[in-house]
């Protein structure tokens, strides 16, 4: 559990989305507001609200999508879908400000991060509860398998690369990955991207930041791939076999 916990911070930064309202201070043409929603998609301008956790200075945030389901009056039920750190008070102030009536954000709810969305991932602590008791009482896995996912799936939407046995318990230490140590790549990693490290039997050894493209894991013989960022696997889990080397 203590080590599942390195995974938090790759999450933070997925993308996000919400089911909200948007209160309009005073009614609007339909057509207009809904032409000044989809102006909203694509990177706009933000500068933090006063009660934040970070530095008051205007930021770039993308908005993949922004969707009006349903208008009563002047409540605007939306769903938008947008990047880590996007300010959902401050985008339907915005949009107030843009239709020249005013509006806040009434209500809010998160309905997916990352991997994790509340239609396939979400349990109450009344489920978890009662797995655990079975469990106890009589080894049932089930239930307890159900509400409480492997760490693998919280990095089950970022690129994975398979390694060597022999290589594990080196990265297990932190050592950087070095190009023999790779197995498998999947497609369209860049130089940058975070990806997942896992073994043979799918297990999670680190999160780390790629050096190089996918083609150049698989074609060159030498060098530097990949430079752990967060390291999940215990050492001594495997047998240590390579010699470990950081840089």
């Amino acid at each position: 559990m203590n080590r599942a916990i390195k995974v938090i911070p790759v999450l933070l930064k997925e993308d996000k989305e919400y089911v909200g309202i948007l209160r309009l201070h005073a009614p609007v043409d339909e057509d207009k507001l809904r032409k000044v929603i989809k102006e909203f998609e694509g990177p706009i301008y933000q500068r933090p609200p006063l009660r934040s956790a970070v530095k008051r200075r205007v930021r770039i945030r993308r908005i993949y999508r922004f969707d009006i389901l349903e208008i009563k009056e002047k409540d605007v039920l939306f769903r938008v879908w947008c990047e880590a750190g996007t300010y959902i008070r401050k985008l339907c102030h915005d949009i107030g400000e843009v239709l020249g009536v005013g509006a806040h954000m009434q209500e809010l709810r998160r309905i997916r991060a990352g991997p994790f969305s509340e239609n396939n991932n979400i349990s109450t602590l009344h489920d978890v509860v009662d797995a655990y008791y079975f469990w106890k009482e009589d080894g049932n896995e089930k239930l307890i398998r159900k509400v409480i996912l492997p760490v693998e799936f919280a990095v089950s939407h970022i690129p994975k690369i398979i390694i060597r046995d022999s290589a594990v318990d080196a990265i297990a230490h932190g050592a950087y990955l070095a190009v023999p140590g790779i197995l498998r790549v999947e497609t369209g990693i860049k130089v940058g991207d975070n990806v997942a490290i896992f073994t043979q039997k799918n297990e999670l050894v680190a999160i780390g930041e790629a050096m190089m493209r996918s083609e150049q894991m698989i074609t060159a013989k030498s060098g530097i791939a990949v430079k752990p960022k967060q390291v999940i696997m215990k050492p001594g889990v495997y047998p240590p076999i390579w010699k470990r080397t950081k840089r």
